[in-house]
């Protein structure tokens, strides 16, 4: 701060202190400066001392000028020697240290090679700014992933809410079919309750007329028997021939099958109604895994089918297809033989096969694909980064079957309208396989469900597909 320079240079230890130059002390304390700062205005002042003066203030102010100014963004400290209190003016490039223009007289700098402060400033700000890119470019990626995982985390919400509401409607469907099956159940047994019941009185009714005309006679009789006999000689016979056709009655026979038929109602009645279930129910031996679809994909909501649609605001997950319109099933297949049927429909522009697990999800180069697929109004078949080769399909595919035989290394495409061989794959599998389809089209491709049926076999129940 001191502008005394040449009297400053011929200093030294020995020498008696000079006079006191006014911008080495602080206009509050009126002492050499401790911690010096600037004000906007130019003004300096020791830090500790400002701070007391703005302590009580209302707004802060320059104690000299009165200029508004700011603590935190008015003050700029300035950096002086601290053996001479000047301000540096000077770089030593040999020792990489800041010099004032008394400092540069020193021995100790002597023969060394210094530049001005602010061109050495200059050009280590430009290497800080080149040193900062890469570090901006990293500040980048953490904020790009941050806002997809800040996106990842809504879209879980939203799927768990989703999922939720497809599973209570899968149950409500299902409730509603038990409680109809449960009244039609009840229903049944109400008839032949009343049925069975109704026959029974009718049965007990002619029963209680005999009974009373049976009365009748064994009471008239016996009323004559205790008749003068005069009258019992002269009623007799037709006495007699009462009770000759009474007897004649046939005897009453125990009424068969006149309970209810519980067994018919309760015998295996959880089994007959999930039998009856069948209608409400599908099975597809591929199910196809959403988070895997690429942004332009549209699932439907029992995952068998894909269309191509609108992009939608989905997470980036890594597990995405994020360029080629491609997903793949939910599970992997890996030794053994596996199949899965296809409807292409009106589709023109499809892919279906098998992917391996480490395909390539990012980019334009998914390889390690096996499939055949429409292209161009062309069939054609492709493997792994290989040539298309075009396929000798005579009419349209609508149905397509997929057959992975992983042990034996084949993958075979059957047409099912014709039940033909379309293209077979050869390969020595290492992997686990995925099923795959591409799609980008509006219409869908469509997982034909297999037929569910019921077979009983002595001491097994087999649920079977075919």
């Amino acid at each position: 701060l001191s502008r005394a320079t040449n009297y400053t240079q011929t200093h030294t230890p020995t020498q008696e202190m000079p006079p006191k130059s006014l911008d080495l002390y602080c206009p509050i304390c009126k002492d050499i400066f401790r911690d010096p700062v600037d004000l906007l205005c130019s003004h300096s002042f020791c830090r500790e001392c400002l701070n007391k003066w703005w302590k009580d203030k209302i707004s802060p102010n320059c104690p000299i000028c009165r200029r508004i100014s700011s603590i935190n963004n008015g003050i700029s400290r300035e950096v002086c020697c601290r053996l001479h209190g000047e301000r540096f003016k000077l770089f030593c490039v040999d020792d990489k240290e800041l010099l004032c223009l008394v400092c540069q007289h020193s021995g100790d700098h002597y023969g060394h090679k210094l530049q001005p402060v602010n061109e050495v400033a200059q050009g280590r700000r430009n290497e800080l700014r080149k040193a900062l890119r890469p570090l901006l470019d990293k500040l980048k990626v953490f904020k790009d992933e941050k806002g997809n995982l800040d996106q990842t985390a809504e879209y879980i919400k939203l799927q768990a809410q989703q999922a939720e509401g497809r599973i209570k409607e899968q149950f409500r469907k299902l409730h509603l079919f038990l409680h109809k099956e449960e009244d039609s159940r009840i229903s049944a047994l109400r008839t032949e309750e009343n049925k069975k019941t109704q026959k029974l009185s009718l049965k007990i009714d002619a029963l209680s007329r005999e009974i009373a005309a049976l009365s009748r006679t064994i009471k008239d009789t016996e009323g004559l028997i205790k008749a003068q006999d005069a009258v019992m000689l002269q009623s007799y016979r037709t006495a007699a021939e009462t009770i000759q056709q009474r007897l004649l009655l046939e005897n009453p026979q125990p009424v068969s099958g006149a309970l209810i038929d519980v067994a018919k109602h309760l015998g295996n009645l959880s089994f007959n109604i999930w039998n009856k279930m069948k209608h409400l129910v599908s099975y597809t031996p591929v199910v196809l895994d959403p988070n895997s679809a690429n942004f332009e994909l549209i699932l439907s909501e029992d995952l068998t089918s894909v269309r191509c649609g609108q992009k939608q605001n989905i997470p980036d997950n890594p597990e995405r297809f994020d360029f080629f319109r491609i997903v793949l099933g939910s599970e992997g297949f890996m030794t053994g033989t596996y199949s899965w049927d296809v409807e292409v429909g009106d589709n023109t522009d499809w892919f279906v096969g098998v992917a391996s697990q480490d395909v390539q999800r990012k980019g334009i180069h998914p390889t390690r694909l096996w499939r055949i697929g429409c292209l161009k109004g062309k069939y054609v078949a492709r493997a792994l980064s290989e040539p298309s080769t075009v396929l000798p399909v005579s009419g349209q595919l609508s149905r397509i079957k997929t057959i992975l035989d992983w042990n034996r290394g084949k993958l075979m495409f059957l047409d099912l309208n014709t039940n033909t061989v379309i293209h077979t794959f050869t390969c020595s599998f290492t992997e686990k396989l995925f099923p795959y389809f591409n799609s980008a089209h509006a219409s869908p491709l469509k997982l034909i469900p297999e037929n569910v049926s019921l077979r009983i076999i002595p001491e097994k129940l087999c649920l079977k597909s075919s």
